[in-house]
Order: structure tokens, then sequence, then C-alpha cells
């Protein structure tokens, strides 16, 4: 797992003076930055370099988060496949659930305009990462 903290900005706020349901995206993005490494090492975004794409995302808003108190982002994988593998992500305000999602890439091929194998040495980094669904939404304290 991984755990990234992020604090909203005011712009990130609605005129109900709550987190915009849109700011989880990006987010949740963040969480990503370090599973995508394994990848491109440098995250270099070269058409002919990157090498993996997003095919789906969702998201569950369970409660309103607000300004003025740190976020923190929680990444980890839930399945990897042959080509694909599923993202879990959780975002936690004052050691409560405010959002979760999932989000699901392809390594793929940019050039070939195709999906391909998982890399071995690949798999086994992702597998480290990987939780059960049933620990979605538990806090991290014994």
């Amino acid at each position: 797992m991984f755990i990234n903290y992020v604090t909203p900005r005011f712009g990130n706020i609605d005129g109900l003076k709550h987190v915009n349901n849109i700011v989880v995206a990006e987010w949740f993005e963040i969480g990503r930055n370090e599973i995508f490494r394994f990848f491109t090492p440098d995250l270099n975004l070269s058409y002919d370099k990157w090498k993996l794409i997003m095919v789906r995302t969702e998201f569950d808003y369970v409660s309103q988060m607000y300004f003025g108190h740190d976020v923190e982002i929680r990444t980890y994988l839930l399945k990897i496949g042959n080509t694909s593998f599923t993202f879990g992500h959780e975002a936690w305000q004052n050691e409560e659930l405010k959002a979760k999602g999932k989000a699901i890439i392809v390594h793929y091929d940019f050039i070939e305009k195709k999906s391909k194998p998982i890399p071995n040495e690949i798999r086994e980094k992702l597998i480290s990462h990987l939780i059960d669904e049933a620990e979605i939404g538990k806090s991290l304290e014994k």
C-alpha cells in the first residue's frame, strides 16, 4: 500500500464549503504514480515510452471532506490479470473514510495499439501491493 497526503486548497472547495467531488479523481491519480514507475521509472510521458492506459474508473463518495484538514490517500492493488490490473483507492480525513474508488489500467503498446502481457518482473512488484477487498475502508490503526 502507498500512502500520500494532500492538503485541500481553497480552490478545491465548492459553494457548500466541502471538497468538490472532481478533486478526488486528481488525488487518486497522485496515488497511482508509484505503481506507474514500475512500468516507466522516469514517468516519461512520450508516446513511445509510456506503457499504460486507463480503461475504467469509479468513485464512491462516503462522506464530505472539508477545507483545513489534510487528506490521506491510500493506494493499493485489488486484482492483477494478464494484461491489466485494478487499483483500489481510499481518501481518509480525520481518521474517517470519505471516498473510495477503483481504476483499471491496461499494459498497452501505443505504437502497436494493443494490450501486452505484464512482464513477470513487474508482476512480482505488483503482487506485493495486493490487498484483500474485505480490507477496504478499514482503519490502519490496530
